[in-house]
């Protein structure tokens, strides 16, 4: 059995006793099975780290030219940005025209609003300093954390934009060396990581049993009440993800890289799994790496140079979410936005979902900045709270898929083939 039908088979297992816990009224079981997700996410988020160091700094050494390297980081940045943009946009538009806040009964409100206040308030608190700031403010901020003042310190620290600029620095140097100096190292960097691929496979060996303790935990916590009272408001958003993904993402698989975007998502069916099931474009990013290079047939150089940066900068579905979001909450509290806040969310999103970690959860932070920039209350955040893991594993799968997307671009841009092939055993070059 492959390993993505034992992911799948896994989230099934884990829905359907999640779904027993929580209608027998055991859902307090499920804290016995839960560590075993939270031990996978654990040894997956172990490798992170190391991988996105020894790939980017391998990927940019070996790209040769220091000029190669400029042109494709300014690639993938602009088409990151330019396809946030996009998805918040359409964020914006499903939102205004689906209405996903008008209509809530006001016992229910007032009732999540109390069982979700003091988480509310807390992640509101940590975006509190963030929202004071003017856009100016925040583009010169994280230029500033881009360059870490201890290399050491964000890796332990697990700062990936810190990691990403002292990677690609030292990448790129290796470049500016003599040739007879740089290839030990380059050397040792492709053993170190052959060695970090290797530990990916035997952590990938246990994903089918931390995503069904995974589902269990979600299913059982959360029930069905607040999954049917909220359910407009998550079928708009997985309405705008998916109009997302065929309008954009398929654009360029279909008319740039001239391949079926359907083909496209069989090759990259195990990374979509992995990523829903884990809410994290970081814990999936080894997966990512092996079914660019196995399945789509792009090169290491491109894919370990591309994805890191994704995984960090590619927040489309946060940004999409994030502009449903905000209108819902304004919707609930009877505030009728205007054409320049809606124009300063797809702003503010675009920006904020930059900065946010790969991580489960960094969303909501990001979207107390959002709500505190158009002068909508942050405590509106509860009543989305109980649902924001089910929707995190949603906009993750479409932050994976844009990943992927721009891999196969660049791939494209740079000259390869890319060659799909779904039962390819050995990763090519």
């Amino acid at each position: 059995m492959k390993l993505y039908t034992k992911i799948l088979l896994g989230m099934i297992l884990g829905i359907i006793v999640g779904f027993a816990f929580n209608q027998f009224g055991a859902a307090e079981y499920a804290a016995y099975i839960e560590p075993i997700g939270t031990i996978f996410i654990r040894l997956v988020k172990m490798l992170v780290v190391p991988l996105v160091l020894i790939s980017l700094i391998l990927g940019s050494a070996s790209l040769g030219d220091i000029r190669k390297v400029g042109k494709m980081g300014l690639k993938a940045f602009a088409f990151f940005m330019f396809t946030t943009a996009v998805a918040a946009t359409i964020g914006i538009a499903v939102a205004n025209i689906g209405q996903p806040g008008v209509g809530m009964p006001e016992e229910k409100k007032t009732e999540l609003i109390a069982q979700y206040e003091e988480q509310s308030l807390q992640q509101a608190a940590e975006a509190e300093e963030l929202a004071e700031k003017s856009e100016l403010e925040k583009i010169f901020d994280l230029m500033v954390r881009i360059v870490p003042t201890n290399p050491f310190q964000s890796l332990a620290e697990g700062d990936m934009l810190g990691v990403i600029f002292f990677a690609l620095f030292l990448g790129i140097c290796i470049t500016l060396i003599p040739p007879e100096k740089a290839a030990p190292l380059i050397k040792a960097f492709d053993g170190l990581n052959d060695a970090v691929i290797k530990m990916v496979t035997l952590a990938m060996e246990t994903a089918p049993y931390g995503v069904f303790a995974l589902m269990v935990g979600v299913v059982a916590t959360l029930g069905l009440d607040i999954l049917v009272l909220l359910f407009k408001y998550a079928i708009i958003v997985l309405l705008g993800l998916i109009l997302h993904v065929v309008i954009t993402h398929f654009s360029f698989i279909y008319f740039y890289v001239r391949r079926s975007p359907l083909l496209f998502l069989r090759a990259i069916k195990e990374a979509i799994l992995l990523g829903f099931s884990t809410s994290s474009s970081s814990a999936t990013l080894p997966i990512s790496m092996d079914v660019a290079q196995r399945n789509l047939g792009v090169s290491r150089e491109v894919s370990s140079f591309v994805l890191p940066l994704g995984a960090t900068i590619n927040m489309d579905g946060t940004a999409l979410y994030q502009a449903v979001a905000a209108i819902f909450i304004a919707q609930v509290f009877g505030i009728d936005l205007t054409f320049v806040q809606q124009l300063t969310i797809i702003l503010t999103a675009t920006l904020a979902s930059v900065g946010a970690a790969g991580v489960p959860g960094a969303g909501m932070i990001t979207l107390a900045l959002v709500l505190g920039t158009i002068g909508v209350p942050e405590t509106g955040l509860a009543l989305i709270f109980g649902l924001d893991r089910l929707i995190d594993m949603c906009r993750t799968t479409i932050n994976i898929i844009g990943d992927l997307t721009l891999t196969s671009v660049m791939a494209k841009s740079e000259g390869e083939t890319v060659d799909i092939q779904l039962d390819r055993d050995i990763i090519p070059g």
